[in-house]
């Protein structure tokens, strides 16, 4: 009786079994040129079989990794080798999930192994860490004594893309408020009475905008390299979110927006670093209100759940499914190439820094709703 095929989403699911794993490594660590030739490039240089398995890796791979017997990935795919979150969700495997349909490591293996070269960005999320990995991946097919396989090289493109999306942010959103200082300043300097108030008010508002745009990007670069300080103070929930709200009312994309603070009558505090959170809880309420059209309403809501803190950012919209399965990637936005970090800085602060976890749920039924879940009193994590 024939096995039961494992379901899969993408690409095929099974595999080789060890032992003919072993025979295929064997058979590429026989031939000392291509390990010589191989191990001295400085990026990761994979040899795929059939079924994506990995029968050779390099020494980058293994200096990525920490390891020092690359045996221990040998039979898993690229993606299982790199801890991809995504890799472990189908029983399949790296390949076969809703996910690896968005995939570059997966699209580019399927076209080689259809026998065209091919060259992709990919973009992974490590489950341990929270860390980012941004690769530009080659896949060329060859074949040796009659078999079919991939020669994968993978080039970390990590400071391409952090370079790229600040130019980006620079450009757009810096520039963008600076521009609307420079404009309020030339107005001030002409006005008088209610109108050099009112300007004067403006210039107020778009600065501070200007250094807190300039401050994310600090704090992310921090909390990337590990280096960002989490300073625990008692909030004020309710002042927390009023003040959010209030912020956002005044932002340009809240323009013909309503935004609705619905909280417990029970007064709610909080033991944490208010400063990340309020930016967390702030870049949902602007992805979530850029995501509304004008009229319509985004609602912020808490609650204690569990002995813990549940923060809500919901919106009417409903995300398409392309989006659903790339948010929280590093360079993924859906305002475009290299735009906004935004949910990806959400999940770094929230699970890194802020001893939380985030999800979200996006249908017909309720719209978009994040999910935001804090510790009342945060641990203090050693930093």
């Amino acid at each position: 009786m024939d096995k039961q095929k494992i379901p899969t989403r993408f690409l095929p699911a099974e595999r080789l079994p060890a032992s003919e794993v072993a025979s295929q490594t064997g058979t590429v660590a026989s031939n000392s040129l291509i390990g010589l030739l191989l191990n001295a490039m400085p990026e990761i240089v994979l040899i795929l079989n059939a079924q994506r398995q990995i029968v050779f890796a390099n020494q980058a791979l293994a200096d990525l990794l920490g390891i020092g017997d690359l045996a221990t990935v040998y039979g898993l795919r690229p993606g299982e080798a790199l801890d991809c979150i995504h890799a472990f969700e189908d029983k399949g495997g790296c390949g076969t999930t809703a996910f690896c349909t968005t995939c570059g490591m997966a699209k580019s293996v399927a076209t080689a192994q259809k026998g065209y070269a091919d060259i992709q960005e990919c973009h992974i999320l490590r489950r341990q860490g929270v860390e980012a990995l941004e690769f530009r991946v080659h896949a060329y097919p060859f074949k040796a004594l009659g078999a079919d396989f991939t020669l994968y090289a993978l080039t970390d493109i990590s400071d391409e893309m952090r370079r790229r999306a600040l130019e980006r942010l620079f450009f757009h959103d810096i520039l963008n408020t600076a521009g609307g200082v420079s404009g309020a300043a030339e107005l001030l300097a002409t006005a008088d009475g209610e109108e050099f108030e009112q300007m004067r008010s403006i210039v107020s508002r778009l600065s501070r905008r200007l250094v807190d745009e300039i401050m994310a990007q600090r704090d992310l670069a921090a909390a990337e390299s590990g280096d960002l300080a989490v300073r625990i103070e008692q909030l004020n929930v309710a002042d927390l979110l009023t003040d959010l709200a209030e912020l956002y009312r005044r932002h340009e994309v809240g323009r013909d927006r309503q935004i609705v603070v619905e909280m417990p009558d029970t007064p709610l505090t909080i033991k944490t670093d208010g400063r990340l959170l309020g930016r967390v809880i702030g870049n949902l309420v602007k992805n979530a209100l850029e995501a509304s059209q004008p009229m319509e309403t985004v609602t912020i809501a808490c609650r204690v759940v569990d002995d813990e803190i549940e923060f809500t950012v919901n919106n009417p919209a409903v995300m398409p499914e392309e989006v659903k399965l790339q948010l929280f990637q590093r360079s993924f936005s859906t305002k475009g190439t290299g735009r906004g970090l935004g949910t990806y800085s959400v999940r770094l602060l929230t699970e890194r820094y802020l001893a939380g976890r985030v999800w979200f749920v996006s249908d017909e039924d309720g719209g978009t709703t994040f999910y935001l879940r804090y510790p009342l009193v945060h641990p203090r994590p050693e930093y």
